[in-house]
């Protein structure tokens, strides 16, 4: 569906429905073009409504995607890791958002439905691919050296292995399956948060107190990067893909869902921001995220690299949000990409072993070769949407329904 605006609609309700390890977040609320999406959630009673979702977000999914996949396919000026670290703070927004919203409608958060809801979101995918991916592996059709083995498999199957290859090696895993590693860190930040957002809950915080909180850790997490890097000379991959060293990179994303959310709060001082005050916080995180691509110092971006990028995508999330209208937002919300969007996990689990096969079995250039590429991770991720993704969200949504 696309969305320019919305009109004022009493009535919210937000469920998980997919995104790259993360939620779509759904709102049965409307505001004038021009004005921010509100919902008030305190409002709401009763089982789920009709939504509409978000602005902006299924083409921020898309737009991350295709910086990934870019820079995989072989284009090394194209900063792919950012797009990872996108993903990062897409989940921690939208799944803190989910999670505020039913502790505010129905004053509790069913630690069992969010599992369960994560664990049919994430896992089918993701056990489909690195089983195919290990298969194509040992048959010698995708190129591994040395072939999947047991235990980095293992690794990946038990959701840790990002830290398997940051202290063992990249050798031994499944063939194109080396983006694992980000998926790890999700999963361990889903075990993690809940009981942390029940906690602040119960100890009756504001919003700004519970971002607060998060952006203390976000400060903590710094500050051992640095002591990492600088006094203990950790090697790259201890940083980039630990979860102790990047969590930082999703809980930006949680603050921002606590306190001024773009989708659910009005800030009364929004209506008192000129346009062009508007426009120079966004140029200004702009500029803040370009310094972040352009210096190559390791130990710059190893340590304030994700802080200052977590901190610059907070005012262009809420922008993307809250004026979809703006020339810079209205491709986000263009149909194709938010079908791309909506493929956008099962795309980023296969593209890298379809890119892969496509190098192997082919002798096309490197355009023609991330075309083709690209083209079977289409495919591939719209019969997974298809026949997996889409009766697995019609489960959750029958356990939602059910009470379950």
């Amino acid at each position: 569906m696309a969305i320019s605006g919305l009109a004022d609609l009493p009535a919210v309700w937000v469920w998980d429905r997919g995104g790259t390890s993360e939620a779509k977040v759904y709102a049965t609320a409307m505001a004038a073009v021009g004005s921010p999406p509100t919902v008030q959630p305190k409002a709401v009673a009763g089982p789920p409504r009709p939504a509409l979702h978000i602005p902006s977000l299924d083409g921020l999914r898309a737009a991350s995607f295709f910086a990934v996949f870019l820079a995989h396919a072989g284009l090394s000026q194209v900063p792919g890791g950012f797009g990872v670290t996108v993903f990062f703070f897409l989940s921690g927004y939208l799944i803190t958002t989910l999670m505020r919203i039913e502790a505010e409608t129905t004053g509790r958060v069913r630690l069992g439905h969010f599992y369960l809801r994560r664990a049919l979101r994430i896992l089918p995918p993701f056990y489909i691919v690195l089983l195919g991916a290990t298969a194509l592996g040992k048959a010698g059709f995708v190129h591994a050296d040395p072939p999947p083995q047991l235990w980095p498999v293992a690794a990946q199957v038990l959701h840790v292995s990002n830290y398997w290859l940051a202290f063992k090696g990249w050798s031994g895993i499944a063939p194109g399956t080396g983006v694992y590693w980000s998926l790890a860190v999700e999963e361990h930040f889903y075990l993690l948060f809940p009981a942390a957002f029940l906690l602040l809950g119960r100890l009756r915080l504001t919003g700004s107190q519970k971002a607060a909180c998060f952006w203390g850790v976000c400060v903590a997490v710094l500050a051992w990067r640095c002591a990492l890097v600088l006094l203990l000379q950790a090697k790259v991959d201890r940083t980039y893909i630990c979860s102790d060293t990047r969590l930082d990179s999703i809980l930006f994303g949680s603050a921002l869902a606590v306190w001024n959310n773009p989708a659910l709060d009005v800030v009364d001082r929004d209506a008192h921001v000129s346009a062009w005050r508007r426009l120079l916080l966004l140029v200004g995180s702009l500029g803040v995220l370009i310094v972040t691509f352009v210096v190559r110092s390791g130990d710059f971006r190893e340590t304030v690299r994700y802080s200052l990028q977590g901190i610059a995508l907070t005012p262009v999330f809420v922008a993307s949000v809250r004026f979809p209208h703006w020339s810079i937002f209205r491709p986000l919300n263009w149909r194709p990409m938010k079908f791309i969007g909506t493929l956008s996990y099962s795309l980023y689990l296969v593209h890298q072993v379809v890119l892969a096969a496509v190098e192997q079995h082919s002798r096309l250039g490197g355009v023609s070769r991330a075309a083709v590429a690209l083209l079977v991770s289409f495919a591939i991720s719209w019969i997974m949407y298809r026949l997996v993704e889409r009766p697995c969200a019609a489960v959750r949504r029958r356990l939602s329904v059910a009470g379950a």
